[in-house]
């Protein structure tokens, strides 16, 4: 969203590290209890009273079973993937280490992919007097805590925009507190329909990346607020099995259709996003849908308000955008082909109108290593020329204007295109190396700022401890050629070292 993206400094509060150890706390002492072999019986004297028979053991409480949940996830007792049901090809990779295990699609569940979220919370929950009650309905409630750090070769305010999200140089923030509450659609079953919905909460700094014109918007860009909250997706799913091989239909708020990165923390490889990731579409309010024709083909259909707008903000930012999408997938699913033409309407400059087309590709070469490679061009017509103070009554506030080739133009053409590449290797099933190469070249300056091309080279390191805590330390290099963009528009080159914990509930 341009440069009202990197205004905002945080610092991590001292109730997110106490909730850490308190957690941690509860899980040490449940795997003390399981290694030293405690049971839960009566002592003797009250077992004679008894006619020499124990008594029943009291239910553990809900602190109880949580503790023991996470006890339990960081010894390693997880489900086998082998035993989860599935329709279709094997999962490429597997998650964890792995944000995701299937090749990643937006606008619908995987269909054919059995639904696996969910955490202690839930395990907690299950456990309980009700728990069977909450099994069957299939409603889960968890989430996570994001905080990170980062040390920049940069130091003004906001100076390591645009890298994101950790814009803020040489400091440590809170980047998100997410809770989701959903019900999943059963896409492995082919001859009945089912629903499903999500509701996802966000809290940090990470809104000011998620905020959509119309969603308690003024925390941004009226207010400018450091923290914010913001109702990242908020959506029902409708499938029909017995269509073709799966058909979805997703209404409401949801993720932006392509990309290998999301804004949800655990969805990504590396703590920091790219470039390419960083000036996109994010969320659209509308109707996709999603048909799984065969093992190999995948069409998307949607009609939306536009890129990271409500539709009751009418126009000339809200305004009707088709979205089509086609995926190919061979090799037994080892290769897959994501093309996209995730907007297209009149085209005209309003709030993040971007014209956006994608190609994203998905490789595994064996099994250990897998590539992913993805693209766009994307433009807006008709922008404001920033360096024209005729045109300053026609900037939209949140809208970057132009950076046009005369002085003399009210508006032009603004165009941007980028290609990034991660190389992944798996060294085991909780950790893996990520190295990220990207190009971006911001033609007009209408997304970024500066009117200038931009490389990043990155090496990052993921490690699980169980299934709930990620830690994610990484090295990043960044270059601008033609103009400089870094640390406040003064230096052309960037540093990072920065690393995030993900703990999971």
């Amino acid at each position: 969203m341009g440069s009202l993206r990197t205004r905002i400094r945080i610092s991590a509060p001292r109730w997110l590290l106490l909730s850490w150890l308190l957690l941690w706390a509860g899980t040490a002492s449940s795997v003390r209890a399981q290694a030293g072999g405690e049971t839960n019986t009566v002592a003797p004297s009250d077992s004679a009273s008894n006619g020499g028979l124990e008594k029943p053991s009291a239910p553990d409480g809900f602190f109880r079973r949580l503790g023991k949940a996470y006890g339990e996830d960081s010894i390693g007792t997880t489900d086998d993937p082998a035993d989860v049901p599935r329709r279709g090809y094997p999962a490429p990779v597997s998650s964890p280490p792995f944000p995701f295990s299937d090749w990643p699609y937006g606008g619908s569940p995987v269909i054919g992919a059995a639904d696996t979220s969910g955490g202690p919370l839930m395990a907690a929950i299950y456990a309980g007097e009700h728990g069977k009650s909450w099994e069957n309905s299939r409603v889960k409630i968890y989430g996570w805590f994001n905080g990170g750090f980062n040390l920049s070769t940069s130091d003004k305010h906001y100076g390591n925009a645009p890298a994101s999200y950790y814009i803020q140089p040489n400091s440590v923030q809170l980047d998100q507190a997410a809770v989701y509450i959903e019900r999943a659609p059963d896409t492995v079953q082919s001859d009945h329909f089912d629903w499903g919905f999500r509701l996802t909460q966000l809290y940090g700094l990470d809104y000011r990346f998620t905020t959509a014109k119309g969603y308690f918007s003024q925390q941004l860009l009226t207010n400018n607020n450091k923290y914010g909250y913001d109702p990242v997706m908020a959506y029902v799913d409708l499938y029909w099995g017995q269509i073709a091989g799966g058909m979805n239909i997703r209404i409401g708020r949801y993720i932006s259709l392509p990309d290998i990165e999301a804004q949800l923390a655990p969805d990504n490889y590396t703590y920091s996003h790219s470039i390419l990731y960083t000036f996109d579409a994010y969320t659209q309010t509308g109707i996709n849908v999603t048909t799984k024709l065969n093992n190999h083909w995948l069409v998307q259909v949607g009609l939306s308000a536009g890129n990271d707008v409500a539709p009751w903000v009418g126009e000339p930012n809200a305004k009707p955008t088709l979205n089509i999408c086609v995926g190919y997938t061979w090799r037994a699913g080892l290769d897959n082909l994501y093309l996209c033409d995730n907007s297209t309407n009149s085209g005209n400059y309003a709030y993040n109108n971007l014209q956006a087309y994608y190609a994203t590709w998905y490789h595994k070469f064996n099994g250990s290593w897998h590539t992913d490679t993805e693209s766009w061009y994307m433009w807006e017509k008709n922008v404001p020329n920033v360096n024209n103070p005729a045109a300053a009554p026609l900037l939209i506030t949140g809208a970057n204007g132009a950076i046009c080739d005369s002085e003399f133009e009210v508006t032009c053409y603004a165009p941007e295109w980028a290609v990034v590449n991660y190389l992944v290797k798996q060294f085991s099933p909780k950790s893996y190396l990520t190295i990220r190469n990207e190009y971006m070249n911001d033609l007009r300056g209408q997304r970024t700022g500066f009117k200038t091309q931009y490389s990043e080279h990155m090496i990052g390191y993921g490690y699980w401890i169980g299934t709930t805590i990620l830690i994610r330390p990484e090295l990043r290099f960044e270059h601008s050629y033609d103009a400089p963009a870094y640390n406040g528009g003064t230096k052309k080159s960037q540093l990072v070292f920065a690393s995030d914990i993900i703990f999971h509930f």
